[in-house]
């Protein structure tokens, strides 16, 4: 098995979820609220999961941009997972050594006074180690 299966193979234990259940209705992709904003989109992470294409997501930051509202994963009816996915996608990114998405130093610069601190919060535990 080479390294980008075992990847692969770790982000579907980790999300607990079935890419190859997926049958391309978009759904997940329609519902996303941050959909503008995401160069990948959620049908697209489950493809390239399923497909062995990790290496695209991994090099993308769409994976900091999806907002963990699980729309997707309300809407799916084949019941994927794709925030799921994402996460774990994620959090395959954080683990990697030095690759801090967001520092201690940058989060005043964030804050804005309509944002919950329960999201700072939040931002802070997935985007360092």
């Amino acid at each position: 098995m080479t390294d980008l299966q075992k990847q692969i193979e770790n982000i579907k234990r980790i999300s607990g979820a079935n890419p190859e259940k997926c049958m391309r209705c978009g759904k997940c992709t329609a519902a996303c609220p941050n959909y503008s904003e995401m160069e990948y989109h959620p049908h697209q992470f489950v493809y390239f999961i399923e497909n062995g294409q990790l290496d695209r997501l991994l090099k993308s930051d769409s994976a900091f941009r999806c907002m963990t509202c699980f729309a997707c994963v309300e809407r799916c009816p084949r019941d994927v997972k794709p925030a799921k996915l994402i996460e774990a996608v994620r959090l395959t990114l954080i683990r990697r050594k030095d690759s801090n998405y967001l520092k201690p130093d940058e989060i005043p610069q964030k804050i804005d006074e309509d944002l919950p601190q329960q999201a700072i919060v939040s931002a802070f535990r997935k985007y360092t180690k």
